[in-house]
């Protein structure tokens, strides 16, 4: 589908949706936990569907309801019982990257026999070093470190240890699979130790289901490392309902698109959440747009934009929605430390450059840095969502202020992580035609 935009600034007031990276682990952990849960999530995606059809593939049942998600968990001693005795059970991940890198080590630790697969880029995403990790503590993997992949239990606890440089998300699927284990588990974690707040959603997580996380800070020989530490005998345990908060990296192209038009407000938002994305509202305020918070809400609202160098290692989900705002501020914005960009549902680093040049803009990358040099305005254009929901969102904010009409092609990838974009797009004053192609 193409989606045509004629400029229009964006104001008003939008509700935030759920957060994904939030019911993606209630739900895994739901799906583990002794007890039926009943998550409170109001909006879902392509992503969240993704896990949901694996947490039955595993043998939870997973309904959905007027509120969210009614969870029965699997059975673990028919997962141990059927090992063996037949086929592979297939876990399809679709596209989502978390989906994948929690199951994995889940999938280890349940001793069944499992197929994991994906689609789009899932399968050129690396699982290292966790996969390397999994085999040394008993895991029986095959598939060379990526999908598809045959994996079997034997999983035992111990010592695990990761750089802090990859993925945050072989952490929390370590964590989240610890309480499965007979032995302890302990994940350390050398410095410096990125996307941390990923991780502590997942402790808060477990946290709700009864586990306790031990963290302190460690040195071995001379290096700082930081140590997670599950007690053995830990057991997930339903606390019957749950909420899902609402998500920060989704809000974050509202804000965004408030910095550049009338101002926009984002409802149903934890002011004082773990998620990292939250950082957006320091980010634009330190490019001099206005920000205002209030109970649940979040604003923001036009002003002089300056260019700033922001570090983005442990926010990289904000660099889209930031650059469509730095491509309208005076002077050069640098997004150091963006490499991790590379190894998103599209080589991000290179598409937000690509499509911010299509409407005009002049982006460079410097190693795994990411400069936008700002302008007075945009052209407009013909832009390439290159299937990434993150691309197509940021083109979308950047064409509201654009002197031209912009057309994002493949604009349906939104639905990944957000399928009601395009209308509350529209509730916000913008102006789009959709077109299939």
């Amino acid at each position: 589908m193409d989606v045509t935009i004629n400029p229009r600034p964006l104001e008003g007031r939008v509700d935030a949706v759920a957060s994904k990276s939030v019911a993606h682990r209630m739900l895994v952990l739901a799906s583990l936990a002794e007890g039926r849960s009943d998550i409170d999530c109001a909006t879902s995606s392509r992503d969240i569907d993704a896990t949901v059809t694996c947490a039955r593939a595993l043998g939870a049942r997973v309904a959905r309801t007027r509120l969210g998600f009614r969870v029965s968990p699997l059975a673990r001693d028919a997962v141990r019982a059927a090992a063996g005795t037949g086929s592979p059970t297939t876990l399809d991940c679709g596209e989502s990257g978390s989906t994948l890198r929690f199951l994995l080590p889940v999938a280890c630790a349940l001793g069944g026999s499992y197929r994991m697969v994906g689609a789009g880029r899932l399968a050129e995403r690396p699982l290292s070093p966790l996969w390397e990790q999994l085999v040394a503590h008993g895991a029986r993997l095959e598939g060379g470190g990526r999908l598809p992949a045959l994996v079997s239990g034997g999983l035992a606890g111990g010592e695990f240890r990761l750089p802090g440089d990859v993925s945050s998300q072989y952490v929390s699927g370590l964590l989240m699979a610890a309480p499965l284990l007979d032995e302890g588990v302990c994940v350390l974690v050398e410095d410096p130790f990125e996307s941390r707040s990923y991780v502590d959603m997942t402790i808060q997580a477990l946290s709700a289901f009864g586990v306790r996380v031990l963290s302190q800070r460690v040195e071995e020989g001379g290096r700082a490392l930081t140590s997670l530490r599950v007690p053995a005998g830990s057991r997930l345990r339903s606390t019957g309902t749950l909420a899902v908060e609402g998500d920060w990296s989704n809000a974050a192209f509202w804000l965004a698109a408030g910095a550049l038009g009338g101002g926009t407000c984002v409802r149903g938002l934890d002011l004082g959440s773990c998620q990292g994305d939250r950082a957006v509202l320091a980010a634009l305020a330190a490019m001099g747009a206005r920000i205002r918070r209030a109970g649940s809400e979040a604003c923001c609202s036009h002003d002089a934009l300056l260019g700033r160098t922001v570090g983005v290692a442990d926010i990289p989900d904000l660099v889209p929605p930031l650059a469509a705002v730095a491509a309208y501020a005076t002077g050069e914005t640098r997004f150091a430390g963006a490499g991790r960009l590379r190894l998103k549902e599209s080589d991000r680093l290179e598409s937000v450059g690509d499509a911010l040049r299509s409407m005009g803009a002049r982006v460079r990358t410097e190693g795994d840095d990411l400069v936008v040099e700002g302008a007075p305005a945009l052209r407009g254009g013909v832009v390439e969502s290159h299937n990434d929901h993150r691309i197509a969102m940021m083109a979308a904010v950047a064409a509201s202020a654009a002197e031209g009409p912009t057309t994002i092609r493949g604009a349906e990838c939104v639905s990944k992580s957000y399928p009601g974009f395009w209308e509350d797009f529209a509730a916000l004053g913008g102006v789009a035609e959709k077109r299939e192609g």
